[in-house]
C-alpha cells in the first residue's frame, strides 16, 4: 500500500514538466510577438538596426585593420638581425677575427659573414641589376657581418649592442631596424587602446539606441501594459517581449556589422592582392574568420538584450 508521502510525490511528478512546457511556450510566444511588433514598423526598425550596425562595424573594422598592421610589422621585422658593414678594403682575416670576438659576447646569438660576392649575388638576383653589376670592373661591396642578438634580449639590450658595434674599429655602418620596430609597437599599442575606447563608446551608443527604442515602445503600449497588470500578469511576463525585441535588434545589427566589414573586404580584395603579390605573397593579410562571424552577432544580441533589460526594468517600475 502506498504511503501518503509517495502518493503526493507521484502526483506532483508531472508538475515540473508542465511548468517547463508552459515556460517554453511563453518564451516562444514572446519571441514571435516581439518579432511581429518589429515587423509592423519596418522603417523605424530598419533605421535602428542600421545605426547600431554601423556603430558596431566601425570598431570591428579598426580592430581588423590593427590586427593586419601588427601581423605586417611582425612579418617585415621578424628578422632581428643587425647588419654590420665593414669598411671597404677590410681583409678577410680581420673580418673573421671581428666575427669571432662578437661570437664570444653573451648578448650575441650568432654571427654570419656575408662576403662581397654573396652581396653581389643577392643584389643581382633581387633587384634585377645583374647586367649592370657584371659591367663593373671590381666588386665595390664590403664584407657584412649579420649579427643576431641572443633570443629573448630586450629592445634596450639590443640598442646597447648596436652602440657597441658602431664603436668598433673597421666598422663603417650599422643597420638596425630596432627604432622602426619600437615605433611600430608604440603605434599598434596606441591603436589598440584607441579601438578599445571607440568600441566602448560606440557600444554605449548602441545600448542607448536600443534603450530609446524600447522606451518609446513601452510608452506607446502603456494602456496594454496596464491591462496586463490588472489581470495579474507578472512584471517579468510584461517585460519579456521587450527583452526579445532588444535581442532581435542586437542580433540583426551584429549581422549587419559583419556584412559591412565583409563588403569592405570584398572592395579592397584586389588592391590587397596586388600588395601581397609585390612582396611575393609574404604579407599575412587576413580578414574576418569564422570565430568573428559567430561571436560578433552573439555579442551584439547580448548587448541589445542588456540595453532592453535596463530600460524596461526602469520604465515598468515607474509605470506601476
Amino acid at each position: 500500500m502506498a504511503t501518503p508521502e509517495r502518493s503526493a510525490e507521484t502526483g506532483n511528478r508531472p508538475a515540473r514538466p508542465r511548468r517547463m512546457a508552459v515556460w517554453r511556450e511563453q518564451h516562444a510566444w514572446c519571441a514571435r510577438a516581439s518579432l511581429q511588433r518589429l515587423g509592423t514598423r519596418p522603417l523605424g526598425t530598419l533605421l535602428t538596426i542600421t545605426v547600431m550596425g554601423v556603430a558596431l562595424a566601425l570598431p570591428l573594422t579598426f580592430w581588423l585593420l590593427l590586427g593586419n598592421v601588427q601581423r605586417l610589422g611582425h612579418s617585415l621585422g621578424q628578422d632581428p638581425a643587425i647588419n654590420v658593414f665593414m669598411q671597404p678594403g677590410t681583409a678577410q682575416p680581420v673580418v673573421e677575427q671581428t666575427a669571432a670576438s662578437l661570437r664570444d659576447r653573451a648578448d650575441v646569438g650568432s654571427v654570419r659573414i656575408k662576403s662581397p660576392d654573396d652581396g653581389m649575388h643577392e643584389l643581382s638576383s633581387t633587384q634585377g641589376f645583374s647586367q649592370a653589376f657584371a659591367a663593373l670592373p671590381d666588386n665595390p661591396l664590403p664584407y657584412v657581418l649579420v649579427v643576431t642578438p641572443r633570443q629573448g634580449e630586450s629592445e634596450a639590450a639590443t640598442g646597447q649592442l648596436v652602440k657597441v658595434l658602431k664603436g668598433m674599429s673597421q666598422v663603417d655602418f650599422v643597420q638596425d631596424d630596432g627604432a622602426w620596430r619600437q615605433r611600430l609597437h608604440a603605434i599598434v599599442d596606441l591603436g589598440q587602446r584607441g579601438v578599445g575606447v571607440l568600441a566602448v563608446l560606440l557600444g554605449l551608443a548602441a545600448l542607448l539606441v536600443v534603450g530609446n527604442s524600447v522606451r518609446l515602445d513601452i510608452q506607446g503600449r502603456a494602456d496594454e501594459i496596464a491591462v496586463l497588470q490588472l489581470v495579474g500578469a507578472s512584471r517579468a511576463f510584461v517585460r519579456r517581449p521587450y527583452l526579445y525585441a532588444g535581442l532581435w535588434y542586437g542580433l540583426a545589427s551584429g549581422v549587419l556589422a559583419v556584412l559591412v566589414v565583409l563588403l569592405l573586404e570584398l572592395t579592397l580584395a584586389k588592391p590587397v592582392a596586388q600588395l601581397a603579390s609585390s612582396y611575393a605573397g609574404g604579407l599575412p593579410i587576413q580578414g574576418l574568420g569564422w570565430a568573428e562571424l559567430v561571436w560578433v552577432p552573439l555579442a551584439a544580441a547580448a548587448m541589445g538584450w542588456l540595453g532592453a533589460r535596463l530600460v524596461s526594468a526602469r520604465m515598468l517600475r515607474i509605470s506601476i
